[in-house]
């Protein structure tokens, strides 16, 4: 219970009783790779920056960028649209992470291309994308990626070093799907959604502990997880 409200890496304000599986995991995955965040680290699509005080536990600089249309209140280093060529120098980077936002990017190309130009010789991109996750942050949600496309086109930036890893098994995937299909039903006044809440997070709370260690029976996790993970080396 602990676990559920102090993330020990992201600091978002969209964590909530019905989705803090997926944070948690996105916590393992960051701890297990922080010998990455060194040096100069730049936040592509850094949102609130819930990664900052964590990347500034091992790296000199931390960097944010994202646009000024961007869903979430957001105060980055640096104002620009991924979309477009950034006004950053080359190989002036030693990592970049992207947490989620390649899916909101209409020329996603664009993006990995700059992260590769940015990134010094041997830099790392890490990243995280959605596979079988729900419409969010409409209208600036337009794709979804599987392990192919996403090699391919990392390949097509330049990149060669690729990692690609499922972030869940098929019983997390499922779980989380449930969670936020039954918001759906919280609903009337505010006394009888509280009282929804309360009886729909019981359910919340033993999918999501109960998913991993079902995940583990999963044996092709990839071909159904709610998203993937990348590293990728320049």
């Amino acid at each position: 219970m602990l676990r559920l409200i102090l993330s020990k890496v992201y600091k978002a304000t969209n964590k909530k009783k019905y989705n803090w599986l997926v944070y948690d995991i996105m916590d393992d995955f960051l701890s297990a790779n922080k010998h990455l965040f060194e040096g100069q680290v730049y936040d592509f699509g850094c949102g609130e920056s819930p990664l900052k005080s964590f990347i500034l536990s091992s790296a000199d600089n931390y960097i944010g960028v994202d646009w000024s249309n961007c869903y979430h209140s957001s105060a980055p280093e640096i104002i620009a649209d991924l979309n477009k060529p950034l006004p950053i120098e080359s190989s002036s980077a030693d990592t970049i992470i992207s947490m989620s936002v390649l899916e909101h990017l209409c020329e996603p190309q664009n993006m990995l291309n700059e992260a590769y130009r940015v990134l010094k010789p041997e830099g790392s991109l890490v990243l995280q994308v959605p596979w079988q996750w729900w419409i969010h942050e409409a209208p600036y949600d337009f794709f979804r990626y599987t392990p192919y496309g996403l090699k391919y086109m990392l390949e097509k930036a330049g990149f060669k070093q690729i990692e690609v890893k499922a972030s869940s098994g098929f019983f997390t995937t499922q779980v989380m799907k449930w969670n936020y299909f039954s918001l759906r039903f919280i609903k009337g006044p505010k006394i009888v959604r509280k009282a929804i809440e309360l009886f729909l997070s019981i359910f919340w709370w033993l999918g999501q502990k109960s998913a991993p260690y079902l995940d583990k029976l999963d044996r092709r996790p990839e071909l159904e997880c709610y998203g993937y993970t990348v590293i990728a080396r320049k």
